[in-house]
């Protein structure tokens, strides 16, 4: 739980910055909020939480 949040801040701060510089428009915002929030609905939600878990495990051991 803890990890989810974390990574849910760390890409909101992201996006935050995209969008502060001009990177990212709005609608591209909405746009990829929206992927993100219908890709969690479906089956690959568990194989992406499954790899998100493997790499953070993994970055204390290199």
């Amino acid at each position: 739980m803890a990890v989810t949040l974390s990574l849910v801040a760390l890409f909101g701060l992201v996006l935050f910055f995209l969008l502060r510089s001009g990177s990212l428009t709005p609608g591209g915002a909405f746009t990829a909020a929206g992927f993100g929030f219908f890709l969690a609905s479906t089956g690959a939600a568990g194989p992406i939480n499954q790899m998100a878990t493997a790499l953070i495990d993994a970055i204390p051991n290199i």
